[in-house]
C-alpha cells in the first residue's frame, strides 16, 4: 500500500494509502484544513511534496466551509483554485475522479499517469495521448 505524508485528520471513507507522520512517504493527502490553514496556506510538507513532483490530495469533504459570510465564502474557493492550479488533486473518495485538461497538462509536465478508473474529459485524453 502507498505511503502517504497525512495532514490534518483522516479522511472519512478510505483512499487506499497507508498514513504516516514523517518520512518516507511518496504521495501527502491532506485529509483537512482549518479556515487559516486553507486562507494562509503554508503546509512546507505539501509545499515540498509540489515542487518534489509528488501527488498531492485534498480531501474536499476536509475543507472548511463559510456559508454565512459570502465574502469568506468567495476567499475560500479562491484558495481552492489556487492549490489546484499548483497541481493538488481533489477527491472526495469517489474510485472515478474526473481529470480536467489543465490537471492532464499538469499531470504530463510531471510525468505521472491517471489513476485506475480515472475518467477523463476528451481534451485530457488527448493531451495525455499526445506526442510531446
Amino acid at each position: 500500500m502507498t505511503r502517504a505524508l497525512l495532514i490534518g485528520n483522516e479522511p472519512g471513507i478510505p483512499l487506499g494509502f497507508s498514513y504516516v507522520r514523517e518520512p518516507p512517504y511518496e504521495v501527502v493527502v491532506m485529509g483537512s484544513l482549518t479556515l487559516c490553514q486553507l486562507l494562509r496556506f503554508s503546509e512546507e510538507e505539501v509545499l515540498d511534496a509540489l515542487a518534489q513532483g509528488k501527488q498531492v490530495y485534498l480531501y474536499t469533504p476536509g475543507l472548511p466551509q463559510a456559508p454565512k459570510n459570502r465574502a469568506l465564502a468567495a476567499s475560500l474557493a479562491s484558495a481552492q483554485r489556487e492549490l489546484k492550479n499548483w497541481g493538488v488533486l481533489f477527491t472526495d473518495g469517489a474510485q472515478r475522479r474526473l481529470i480536467t485538461a489543465q490537471e492532464a497538462k499538469n499531470m504530463k509536465l510531471r510525468g505521472q499517469r491517471p489513476s485506475p478508473g480515472a475518467m477523463l474529459t476528451p481534451l485530457a485524453k488527448e493531451i495525455l495521448e499526445g506526442s510531446d
